[in-house]
C-alpha cells in the first residue's frame, strides 16, 4: 500500500484549501492508499534559518515527507502567490523530502486568480526534484463551492477527485519501478 500525505498550506479556521486537500485525500484512500493530513495551520513553524535545528515537531512532519510515495500539496492564494505558513515549512524540506516523488498541486482562491501560486508551487517543488503530476486545481471563488464543510460543485469535487487518484496511481507506479531497479554491487 502507497502512502499519500496531503499538505495544507492554510492557517484559516474552516479553510477551503484544507476542506480541497480532505476530498483529494478521500480519493486517494478509495484508490487504495494511506492517506494523512500534515495541517500546517496547527503547527507554529519558525522562520527558516540554514543555522538552526528546527526542532522535533518540523523534523516529524519532513519525515513524513519523505517517507510518502505521493504529495499533495495545497495553498490558499496570497498576493498571487503560496502562503507563508507553506513557504516556512517548504523551505525547511528538499531533495530528501522529494526526490521523484509525485506532487499534486491544488490552490486555493477567494476570488479569480489562481495560475501564479500554482506556477510558484510547481516550479519550488521542481526545484528539489519533485515529480509534479499534470493534474492541478485551482478553485477559483472558492468560498462559492463549499457548504457546510462538504464541496458542493460536482465537476470540481471530481477535478478534486481525480488529483487524488491521479497522485496514488502515480505513487503506486512509481514504488514499483523503485523496487524493480537492482541494488548496486
Amino acid at each position: 500500500m502507497v502512502t499519500v500525505v496531503a499538505i495544507n498550506g492554510s492557517r484559516r479556521e474552516g479553510s477551503y484549501t484544507k476542506l480541497g486537500l480532505e476530498h483529494a485525500l478521500d480519493a486517494a484512500e478509495t484508490a487504495g492508499a494511506e492517506a494523512e493530513m500534515i495541517d500546517l495551520g496547527t503547527v507554529d513553524i519558525p522562520l527558516y534559518h540554514p543555522d538552526h535545528d528546527p526542532g522535533e515537531r518540523i523534523t516529524d512532519l519532513m519525515a513524513r515527507v519523505r517517507e510518502a510515495d505521493g504529495v499533495i500539496v495545497g495553498s490558499p492564494v496570497y498576493h498571487s502567490s503560496y502562503s507563508s505558513a507553506f513557504k516556512s515549512f517548504h523551505d525547511y524540506c528538499g531533495f530528501d523530502e522529494y526526490e521523484n516523488t509525485p506532487v499534486g498541486l491544488l490552490a486555493s482562491a477567494g476570488g479569480g486568480s489562481y495560475g501564479s501560486t500554482l506556477d510558484h508551487l510547481r516550479a519550488t517543488i521542481r526545484g528539489v526534484h519533485g515529480w509534479v503530476i499534470p493534474q492541478q486545481v485551482g478553485i477559483r471563488g472558492a468560498r462559492n463551492h463549499f457548504d457546510e464543510g462538504e464541496l458542493t460543485t460536482e465537476n470540481l469535487a471530481e477535478r478534486v477527485a481525480d488529483l487524488g487518484r491521479a497522485v496514488t496511481e502515480d505513487a503506486r507506479l512509481r514504488a514499483g519501478e523503485r523496487k524493480s531497479v537492482p541494488a548496486d554491487d
